[in-house]
């Protein structure tokens, strides 16, 4: 199994659509037997999801996620603990554990569908954000 963490600094990365790294871990027997730290290239938002899926990620451990992503993940068949924070490496282990302290019903909340925005104000580039 592939677990992918949105990380900066050993940290859970809080904005999953602006994450430029994930922490990619390897897990036989509910136990991690690698890890490595990928850069995005510069995708963002539902870019990012087939990314992961590239990469043969089955699980994403990340803070706040929007509804497109989170749909991006679902179709890839992602399996999705949104709303964690802290240490990288300790919510890996605490997920394996089975005791991940998550909220599934995090969002992101920033993407209003009533407002106006420019994506390329807020980094996502040229990627649809709805």
């Amino acid at each position: 199994m592939k677990i992918a963490v949105t990380y900066e600094d050993g940290q859970v990365f809080q904005h999953f659509g602006h994450t430029e790294q994930f922490k990619v871990y390897e897990v036989e027997d509910k136990k991690i037997v690698s890890s490595e730290v990928v850069g995005t290239n510069g995708q963002g938002h539902g870019a990012l999801a087939g990314f992961l899926f590239g990469g043969g990620v089955d699980v994403l451990i990340c803070g706040g996620i929007g509804g497109g992503a989170r749909a991006a993940l679902a179709e890839a068949g992602i399996k999705l603990y949104p709303g964690a924070s802290g240490d990288a490496d300790a919510q890996v282990e605490a997920f394996l554990a089975g005791n991940l302290d998550y909220d599934p019903d995090t969002t992101c909340s920033h993407h209003h569908e009533s407002e106006e925005h420019s994506c390329g104000d807020h980094g996502c580039g040229e990627h649809s954000c709805h």
